[in-house]
């Protein structure tokens, strides 16, 4: 008896829906299940990442920026403005047409490539078999020659501050506030937690991140995660590091408020907000999805284990995006969607998890690519260091945007670049440049080589990449030792 499809995909974000169109490109017959719903009750598509995180929170990270530009940038360009006013549910409502056209177009281009959207919830039985049950309850199985796990991730929640609607919210309930909140207070300085302040703090809130490490953004180089830390404390985020939330308590009514109890060096201390943000980080989503006999094994973060090539412990099936090891970032499912659906039709697909560009969002943006300098020392490498401000960029000395620098770092003997990290205007983009041209094992004097045009933010790179070896133009060199 032949199976229902050649390839179910269970999960319609990034990792999923890309995986879903590849499949069929491919020639192979292919259903996409996702139980998402959108505020009115209809079906859509799209996942976390275009619904409640990627591109609504760039949404209003855009409309806040420009804001802000208008209260304090344009006056230096010579641009008058007057009173300047935000329209948060007008804010709001934008943020909200972005997604349902992002939406709208997956749809399109499920339809363009015979991909078959099943709405409901997808869960893996034994023998590659899915239950799909609607949102009525009613259920179906289908069944599958190859099935990709691709559910995505939640919030993670903490017991000293459960979620209390409108007053503690986590990173979804952030995206609606109808009201600029006086005093907000957002617990975890990662990613989510900075984006989100940042978007409140533009628009008038006074903005409070507690943070329980010592160290902040230990992620990222700490040279440009410090260089971070001045900016937005400059910009008014109050970054409070080693402080660990204990509690909290909501006083309902016509004002509502949190009272946030944590500890310090200092001993413990109590804080009022309007509102409090909850982002310690996400966990993957795999509730229900699947059944116990199903043979797939997890870790003990319950991720999904995969080998380098997605496979799971069951032949046939994948697991692929914020379900399985390595970063939650939409990108990297995606890639491994793309490497799992070309793998299936016998392609010898592989994916560099060494090369995976990160991102802040804020503004400055934040973004790196490939090793740090303290994962170099870490590691016994004997590694050199470029660096070069934006400050020295024409571009960006023009555009009133010359906050930050790019740090390069080469082996110290073959000259390759090991990482490149960014702390500046349009970081993400730049990164990505020097993402492609690590692929290609790139030396630093290969990119010093390279002609750039001028004026662009970019000769921070070819600056950057210069100043590696000692020939950097436009500053001083280091002297060597």
């Amino acid at each position: 008896m032949s199976a229902d499809y050649d390839v179910i995909v269970i999960g319609a974000g990034p990792a999923g829906y890309v995986a879903a169109i590849r499949a069929s490109q491919l020639g192979f017959k292919t259903a996409c299940i996702e139980k998402w719903l959108d505020e009115k009750n209809k079906p859509v598509l799209g996942g976390t990442c275009l619904n409640v995180g990627c591109i609504p929170s760039k949404a209003l990270l855009d409309s806040s920026h420009k804001f802000a530009e208008a209260q304090h940038g344009f006056e230096t360009h010579g641009i008058g403005t007057g009173t300047v006013k935000i329209d948060v549910p007008k804010m709001i409502e934008r943020k909200r047409k972005v997604v349902e056209q992002m939406a709208g177009g997956i749809g399109g281009l499920f339809k363009a490539n015979n991909v078959t959207p099943i709405s409901g919830t997808g869960k893996l039985l034994k023998d590659k078999k899915v239950e799909v049950t609607d949102h009525e309850g009613k259920s179906q199985t289908l069944s599958a020659e190859h099935v990709i796990l691709a559910a995505g991730s939640v919030p993670i929640e903490i017991p000293p501050t459960p979620l209390e609607d409108g007053v503690i919210v986590d990173s979804t309930g952030a995206l609606e506030f109808q009201v600029v909140p006086k005093r907000l207070g957002v617990i975890g300085a990662g990613v989510i937690g900075l984006e989100l302040g940042s978007v409140w703090s533009r628009l008038g809130s006074e903005v409070v991140v507690l943070e329980a490490t010592d160290k902040f953004l230990p992620m990222v180089d700490q040279q440009i995660a410090k260089e971070a830390q001045k900016i937005l404390t400059k910009q008014g985020l109050d970054i409070r590091l080693g402080a660990k939330v204990t509690g909290s308590k909501v006083k309902k009514g016509k004002s509502p408020s949190v009272t946030v109890e944590y500890t310090d060096k200092e001993g413990e201390q109590k804080i009022v907000f309007d509102k409090l943000i909850v982002c310690v980080g996400r966990k993957p989503y795999t509730e229900d999805l699947l059944a116990d006999d199903c043979g797939i094994e997890k870790d003990e973060r319950g991720f999904i284990k995969v080998d380098d090539y997605c496979a799971t412990s069951v032949a046939g099936v994948y697991a692929v995006g914020d379900v399985v090891r390595g970063p939650m970032l939409a990108h990297k499912g995606s890639e491994e969607g793309v490497m799992v659906a070309e793998r299936i039709a016998g392609q010898k697909a592989a994916m560099n998890y060494d090369l995976i560009p990160s991102v802040i969002y804020t503004h400055p943006e934040i973004a790196s690519v490939g090793k740090t300098e303290e994962q170099l020392k870490e590691a016994g490498v004997e590694y050199k260091v470029g660096t070069f401000p934006f400050l020295a960029v024409g571009r960006a000395v023009a555009a009133n945007d010359a906050d930050g620098m790019v740090k390069m770092l080469a082996d110290a003997k073959t000259d390759r670049v090991l990482g490149c990290h960014i702390i500046g205007p349009s970081a993400a983009d730049l990164a990505q440049t020097v993402t492609v041209a690590m692929e290609f094992s790139t030396s630093a004097e290969d990119i010093g080589m390279t002609v750039f045009s001028h004026p662009a933010l970019s000769e921070a790179i070819h600056e950057a990449a210069l100043a590696v070896n000692g020939h950097a133009i436009h500053m001083p060199n280091r002297k060597k030792r």
